[in-house]
Order: structure tokens, then C-alpha cells, then sequence
């Protein structure tokens, strides 16, 4: 028998994928792949130990899990992966980051630096924050 919902996920990931993504570069060290990502974004209110409530967001990319592959084995994201985004004569670099670490927070309050974003595993939803422009 088929799986209805995951079959009716995996249609939506490839929309998604076809029609809502632009092309990125994924950076670990030396190795790199191009890729396609839906950039998208993710609020975070983190209260710091000393009880002052901060907000932060970060830049997040969803991308194929199968589409991660650096010398030549599927990966999962590392914090201080790179992905670099062209937008016209420039390029923007944003480095993967536990989203607790973009502000202040206690371990606790701290989502992982990237997590499946379908019961299917399918896609990656990976979290980052500007780093440098080009």
C-alpha cells in the first residue's frame, strides 16, 4: 500500500525545490556544491540568564537532504558551514549557527544549527546568520 502523505510531501518538496529556490554555493573547508535553496527565515525570543528577553533571527535555507554532497558523501550541516548567495554584484556569506548563539540564551531555549523540516526527512532546514559581504 502507498504512503499518501509522504508521496503528497515529496511532491510539494519537488515544487518547492522547482519553483521556489535559487541557486547557492554550500562551503565546508575546501569542498563546495551548488545547490538549490528557499531561503526563508526563523524569529527566535531568547531570555538571558539575567532575564532580559532578546530577539533574533536568523536566515534560513531548506534544501533537499540528497543535495548535500561534499567529496562525494551525503552530509548533514556542521556549524561554521558556509553558504554564499549571489544577488547581482554581490555576494552574501552567511555561516551556520546554533540560533542561541546568534544572541544569548541557555542551552535549554537553543534549537539545533539545522533540523528536518518533513517527517519524511527529506529536506533540511538549516538556520545561519550574515557573516560577510562581497
Amino acid at each position: 500500500m502507498t504512503d499518501l502523505l509522504r508521496d503528497g510531501l515529496a511532491w510539494l518538496a519537488g515544487q518547492r525545490h522547482d519553483h521556489m529556490s535559487t541557486e547557492v554555493t554550500y562551503h565546508r573547508g575546501a569542498q563546495s556544491v551548488t545547490l538549490r535553496a528557499t531561503v526563508g527565515r526563523t524569529p527566535f525570543d531568547i531570555t538571558s540568564e539575567s532575564g532580559i528577553s532578546q530577539q533574533s533571527e536568523s536566515r534560513d535555507y531548506l534544501i533537499r537532504a540528497e543535495d548535500l554532497v561534499l567529496g562525494g558523501t551525503q552530509r548533514l550541516p556542521e556549524v561554521g558551514d558556509k553558504i554564499h548567495e549571489v544577488d547581482g554584484s554581490t555576494t552574501y556569506i552567511y555561516e551556520v549557527r546554533i540560533p542561541g548563539s546568534i544572541g544569548s540564551g541557555t542551552p535549554d531555549q537553543m534549537e539545533p544549527h539545522y533540523r528536518y523540516s518533513d517527517p519524511g526527512r527529506l529536506a533540511l532546514r538549516i538556520h545561519t546568520k550574515l557573516v560577510q559581504r562581497t
